[in-house]
């Protein structure tokens, strides 16, 4: 259920959502590189539970931007799991 949940908020993103996202917590993106990484998202499949597809995720995303933004991302998602308890379902 949490899983279908998150899916739904990854599919309903737009790039206006992730731009402001992004500088809320101060991680430079274009808006080529987010409308990039919206339609990466919405055509995914990635299950964002599982540990391996969520690697898989941060790769391609380390491929749009670049490894530095790609692991400040997951350090924020990381955050963000913590702050909202959801470390048991990660």
């Amino acid at each position: 259920m949490i899983s279908q949940v998150v899916k739904q908020k990854i599919r309903n993103l737009s790039v206006h959502d992730l731009l402001e996202q992004s500088r809320e917590f101060n991680v430079p993106l274009t808006k080529s590189q987010a409308t990039e990484i919206v339609a990466f998202l919405k055509n995914s499949n990635l299950n964002p539970l599982d540990e391996k597809d969520r690697m898989k995720a941060l790769k391609k995303l380390a491929q749009i931007t670049d490894p530095k933004t790609a692991q400040k991302v997951n350090k924020i998602f990381q955050e963000m799991i913590k702050e909202n308890g959801l470390s048991h379902w990660f």
